[in-house]
């Protein structure tokens, strides 16, 4: 196997860059090889397949990928880190095919080489909407594999009526399955985060509707959810005309207008998008 990086080399890796690790960029490093390896398994992605990753610090998981042959394009916003990247691995997987676009990935309009998954370890303030918009952006990923704060994963893998169930369920399942793959240790990043992470699996589904009628079912989903305790002809109410229209567009939709939100499968919030 080659060598993956450790502990001491990820901190001298951070001294010669003097690199601090940031809340604002969400920069928790993973430090353990077998956490990386465990990763890299459960994504199950085949030799030779094309990977996108977001965030990848230092090069932790991207050593991962590269060793058990993956093609690898890594997104990265911190442009000490873009630079830094292909000569780590240039000096630890000489030749190995990686590419680097040193970005916000919330900004990629793309990824070029129409990569087939995503594995990441993302940035806990901003994994949501960095998902949603990759999945939008880049059609060509059927799966995905990312590391999350526990409360996201769970809240993006719940089903209608959970606890936790809310807008980026719903948003999620427009693109496909979400389930939890795993948890891992709050002890394998530098610096140790204050939360607990888990392992999410996508698979890409077909759409349920148009990429217009998306758009407007996410409107009604923000609308929903952001008066989650009112009923959902009180909380569509701006977005569908009013209460009494909202009412009507709901009963045509066969929703009971006196439900909540979180009722609601993202099947049900395409039947009100249409019947409006």
């Amino acid at each position: 196997m080659s060598a993956l990086l450790g502990p001491a080399e990820i901190r001298d890796l951070a001294d010669a860059l003097e690199l601090q690790p940031t809340k604002k960029l969400g920069q928790n490093f993973v430090v353990d090889g077998n956490t990386v390896r465990k990763i890299v398994r459960i994504a199950s992605l085949a030799p030779g397949e094309h990977a996108v990753e977001v965030g990848p610090g230092l090069g932790s998981l991207t050593l991962g990928l590269l060793e058990a042959g993956c093609r690898v394009t890594a997104i990265e916003i911190d442009r000490r880190l873009a630079e830094q990247l292909p000569r780590t691995v240039e000096a630890m997987q000489p030749g190995a095919p990686l590419e680097v676009i040193a970005a916000d990935a919330l900004r990629v309009d793309g990824v070029p080489g129409e990569p087939t998954a995503l594995v990441a370890n993302l940035p806990y303030n901003v994994s949501v909407p960095v998902l949603l918009h990759l999945l939008e952006v880049v059609p060509s990923l059927t799966s995905a594999l990312v590391m999350v704060q526990a409360e996201v994963g769970h809240r993006l893998a719940a089903a209608p009526g959970s606890r936790v169930y809310g807008s980026p369920s719903v948003k999620a399942a427009w693109y496909g399955d979400w389930s939890i793959a795993g948890t891992i240790s709050r002890q394998v990043f530098w610096p140790v985060p204050n939360v607990d992470s888990v392992l999410v699996r996508f698979r890409r589904e077909d759409p349920p509707g148009t990429d217009a009628e998306r758009r407007a079912v996410f409107v009604l989903v923000d609308a929903a959810f952001g008066q989650r305790r009112k009923m959902l002809r009180q909380s569509l109410a701006e977005v569908l005309g009013g209460s009494a229209a909202a009412s009507a567009t709901l009963e045509a939709a066969g929703v009971d207008p006196t439900a909540r939100g979180e009722q609601l499968a993202v099947a049900d919030f395409l039947r009100v998008a249409r019947a409006r």
